[in-house]
């Protein structure tokens, strides 16, 4: 496995602390489950951003009046990417992160009627210009195919750097290798949205794609100045910045209280199911917890009937009944 070039900054381990932090006091909030109209409204934003920041000039409103099943006069292809890009914030659900088929699958959703041969890496060199320069130059098309193997093996296989790093710096990578003809900036937002989802629900509060949009003439930056750089160190620097901001703002507005203690056993019996799991683990998924309230939550769920316990001390490990 080739890793991508970046240098881990103290500026990038102490977002990533921040962010930690901030997730883990998140998780101890009641987050109110969003109610289906601000579900609704906040995949709406979310589909407008991605598609303005690559020059689609439909509205909040156009997109709302395309997903109510009106008729909206515009650009036919506009349109189109508009319906396409719907279709894949639907499925959400459906898209596997750490899948090469998936993001396949996906691309073949964002792109049809619009490019030849959607969901298939690109079969010709491509270059990004801007003005009259050609800003990027991506990689040979032969190579592509061993590029994204490679950068999904680092998601999946690399065990040593935290997922809030992986997940900018997969968006980085994507944009550099390129491998679609088309659509690669829709999905490497996309990408980095499914990766953070998968690693806490906090982020179906936070739209990576709008965070963009906001901050669009920074966005393109900081993506030179790492190219220049040969490292996606200064991108990923920005983009967690971006999230530190914007899940702080989130914990700020919450009026949420603290979980109680019959809340987070619920919420611990559906994360662990049936299998077996350790102090160490309820730590982990409850990290604005003490060592000692840890313990002395699992031993009154054991007391009580909730837990089945095998072991003692550090081999104790506990089921749920």
């Amino acid at each position: 496995m080739n890793s991508p070039p970046i240098t881990i900054s103290h500026k990038i381990v102490d977002l990533c602390i921040k962010i930690s932090d901030l997730l883990g006091y998140a998780k101890g909030i009641n987050l109110p489950e969003p109610k289906p109209k601000l579900r609704k409204e906040n995949q709406i934003k979310t589909i407008q951003a991605t598609l303005a920041i690559e020059g689609n000039s439909f509205s909040v409103d156009q997109v709302t009046a395309i997903i109510d099943g009106q008729r909206v006069r515009g650009k036919e292809s506009e349109i189109i990417e508009v319906k396409n890009t719907i279709a894949v914030y639907e499925k959400l659900h459906q898209w596997i992160p750490s899948r090469k088929s998936s993001m396949r699958k996906a691309h073949r959703f964002l792109m049809r009627h619009l490019i030849d041969n959607p969901g298939e890496w690109r079969s010709s060199g491509v270059g990004i210009i801007k003005g009259y320069q050609i800003s990027h130059m991506a990689p040979p098309a032969d190579r592509v195919p061993f590029l994204m193997d490679d950068l999904f093996d680092y998601l999946t296989k690399d065990r040593e750097t935290h997922v809030l790093i992986k997940a900018c710096v997969f968006h980085y990578e994507l944009l550099f290798i390129h491998p679609f003809i088309d659509g690669n900036g829709r999905m490497a937002r996309l990408w980095q949205q499914l990766i953070l989802f998968n690693h806490n629900p906090v982020f179906r509060f936070v739209s990576i794609e709008s965070l963009i949009k906001e901050n669009q003439t920074e966005y393109y930056r900081t993506l030179e100045k790492s190219d220049k750089s040969g490292e996606s160190t200064v991108f990923v620097e920005f983009l967690l910045g971006l999230i530190l901001s914007e899940l702080d703002s989130l914990v700020q507005k919450l009026d949420g209280k603290r979980l109680t203690f019959e809340e987070r056993i619920k919420q611990a019996a559906e994360h662990f199911g049936e299998q077996l799991f350790s102090r160490k683990e309820y730590l982990n998924y409850f990290e604005e917890l003490s060592s000692a309230t840890a313990s002395r939550e699992l031993k009154k769920a054991v007391d009580r009937g909730l837990l089945l316990k095998q072991g003692d001390k550090a081999t104790a490990r506990y089921r749920f009944k």
